[in-house]
């Protein structure tokens, strides 16, 4: 039996509802509970912000890419925790509208599918009672799905806070907070939205002050009371590795892996062999595939562009065995990079893709794809799911398509990935494969 959860949203993104995520994480951890925690969506930054603050691997949840069967494996995840805490992602109804499906991939959607009741985070910033017409609107547009009660954010002073109050009561929505403006509560960010936790100046601190902030502000006994559900009823299976003997590329510039992939792998066998590109480390000589994940290569190209020793044994790896790479990945398997200066940067040249950070286009959303070569672990023919979210431009892409891909309402797009001999790559970020009929 899964523990009961919650999930914090928010009307839309910018609202706070980071900081009070990470800030109910490790409050709920310090009152000695094994807090699990989640992300609605495909977000490959924030679960690592949510392990830092719970002590746990924190796992996507997605509605759009994930079948009910993975959906279920992956809230396994929560086994031995005492309670569930999931992130949304922008607003809580905000999804892809694919076949007239309003929401399709939505963090209601998945407060739902995990019976999770909602704590709305609300910038009350600029107004008054007003703000329980918003708050109203949110419980009423999906009536099936619980609101557990508000926290309010950027509360101006206690007159403010009393108005507020006011509106929600009379609405009859539960206040479970009132969190007082502060300027220094935000997190850094950069082009692709926070920097990486490992890249905080110093985040055991922020978290901690983040944590201190809720408990003086926030009914922390009533969000325990809210919390209800326990998940799917039949979970499926995590997916499948691509190999048994995985050299993993991981350091600061490659180290975007969806969490339940890692479970996956590992959960079937698999060893896991990291190794840095950036520290000119080859990777593990006897490993069956070398995987290159997403990242942020562009800010690193020079080093990478000097890493002899990695550019060979990568190089040498494929004259035998499968390589693959997911967007950053993908972007230093090819022939070059562009920084956002225009230097170009010679990438491992296994692939002829060229990139620019110099010409810079916004590439955001769901992607499916279905295979037209062998990549690892899937076979030519397979429908994958995954996502795409960068800012570079293709100046080439001359080797074979790797898949025919399209976005979440059936469109084209021209990132089709590559294949050229063992080597593949894509500009997604797998989530899951889709199972056969």
């Amino acid at each position: 039996m899964l523990p009961g959860g919650l999930m914090v949203s928010a009307p839309a993104s910018g609202t706070g509802k980071t900081t009070v995520m990470l800030g109910l994480l490790r409050a709920l951890s310090e009152d000695g509970l094994a807090v699990q925690p989640f992300k609605s969506g495909p977000d490959y930054i924030d679960p690592a912000f949510h392990r830092a603050a719970a002590g746990r691997a924190s796992f996507n949840l997605d509605c759009w890419a994930m079948d009910a069967p993975l959906l279920g494996a992956v809230a396994a995840g929560a086994a031995g925790a005492d309670i569930c805490v999931g992130e949304g992602s922008m607003g809580l109804y905000d999804g892809v509208a694919t076949a007239g499906r309003a929401g399709f991939g939505s963090s209601a959607e998945i407060a739902r599918a995990m019976g999770w009741p909602v704590v709305l985070v609300l910038d009350v910033g600029g107004q008054a009672q007003s703000a329980a017409a918003t708050a109203l609107g949110f419980a009423r547009y999906m009536p099936d799905l619980a609101i557990a009660g508000v926290i309010l954010n950027r509360v101006a002073s206690p007159r403010h806070a009393r108005l507020v109050r006011l509106g929600m009561e009379r609405a009859g929505l539960p206040v479970l907070g009132a969190l007082p403006r502060r300027g220094d509560l935000a997190l850094p960010e950069r082009h692709l939205g926070l920097v990486q936790a490992v890249e905080h100046p110093d985040l055991e601190a922020a978290i901690a002050g983040y944590a201190a902030f809720l408990r003086d502000h926030v009914d922390l006994a009533a969000i325990r009371a809210a919390a209800a559900g326990g998940g799917p009823a039949r979970p499926g299976r995590l997916p499948a590795p691509p190999g048994q003997r995985i050299a993993l590329a991981q350091d600061a510039a490659f180290s975007f892996v969806y969490p339940h992939q890692l479970a996956g792998w590992r959960a079937a066998g698999a060893e896991i062999v990291p190794f840095s590109p950036l520290a000119d480390e080859a990777p593990d000589p006897d490993a069956n595939v070398v995987w290159l994940p997403g990242g942020y290569p562009e800010l690193h190209a020079g080093r990478l562009a000097a890493a002899e020793r990695f550019r060979t044994a990568l190089a040498q790896h494929a004259e035998t065995r499968a390589v693959h790479g997911e967007c950053g990945g993908y972007m230093a398997l090819g022939a070059g990079l562009i920084d956002k200066e225009g230097r170009r940067h010679a990438m491992a040249g296994l692939l002829g893709l060229v990139t620019s950070y110099e010409t810079r286009r916004f590439h955001l959303g769901y992607r499916r794809a279905v295979l037209r070569h062998a990549m690892p672990g899937h076979e030519a023919g397979a429908a994958l799911r995954g996502h795409e979210f960068h800012y570079s431009t293709i100046l080439a892409q001359p080797d074979a398509p790797l898949a025919a891909v399209s976005d979440a309402d059936g469109s084209p797009v021209p990132e089709t990935g590559s294949v050229r001999g063992r080597v593949s790559g894509t500009f997604f970020h797998l989530i899951a494969a889709e199972e056969a009929a």
